[in-house]
C-alpha cells in the first residue's frame, strides 16, 4: 500500500520540464524575431504617411501665399507652415523645408531625422506641379508616395 500511495504523490507533482519550458521559448523568440521587423516597418510608414500629408498641407500653404502675394520666394520667411513633421508637435521624424523656389515654382521637401533616419525612401520632395519624388535607392514611386 506504501508503494502505491508513494507513485500517486509522484503523479501530482508532476509540472514542466526544462526541455518544454526551452522549447516555449525558442518559440516566443522565434516568433518576436519575425513580428518585430514588421512592426519597425509599420511605424516608419505611419510616420512617412504623416510627413505626406505634411507636405500636402504645405504645398496648400505655398498656394495660398502665391494667390495672395503672386509669388513663392518670400513664402519662406512668412513662417507659413510648421517646420516639422508631426505638424501637431511631439517629436520630429521629417523636418520640412523650401529646398527652391523662384517666382512661379517650388520645391518642398521632407528630410528625414531621428528615428526615422533609416528610411529607405530618404528625402520626400513635392513641387508646385505636385510632382512627387524621393531619395531612396531601388525604391518603387507607389512604396514611397
Amino acid at each position: 500500500m506504501n508503494l502505491y500511495k508513494k507513485n500517486m504523490t509522484k503523479r501530482l507533482s508532476v509540472g514542466f520540464t526544462l526541455i518544454e519550458l526551452m522549447i516555449t521559448v525558442a518559440i516566443i523568440g522565434i516568433l518576436t524575431s519575425i513580428a518585430y521587423p514588421s512592426y519597425q516597418a509599420s511605424i516608419m510608414k505611419s510616420r512617412r504617411v504623416d510627413a505626406q500629408g505634411a507636405l500636402m498641407g504645405f504645398a496648400n500653404a505655398m498656394e495660398r501665399y502665391y494667390t495672395v502675394n503672386n509669388t513663392y520666394p518670400a513664402a519662406g520667411t512668412a513662417g507659413i507652415y510648421a517646420a516639422t513633421s508631426p505638424v501637431s508637435g511631439g517629436t520630429a521624424y521629417y523636418l520640412l523645408s523650401i529646398a527652391a523656389s523662384t517666382a512661379s515654382t517650388y520645391q518642398l521637401q521632407a528630410a528625414r531625422t531621428g528615428a526615422q533616419a533609416n528610411d529607405k525612401c530618404g528625402t520626400l520632395t513635392l513641387n508646385q506641379a505636385g510632382v512627387k519624388t524621393f531619395s531612396g535607392p531601388g525604391m518603387a514611386p507607389a512604396d514611397c508616395w
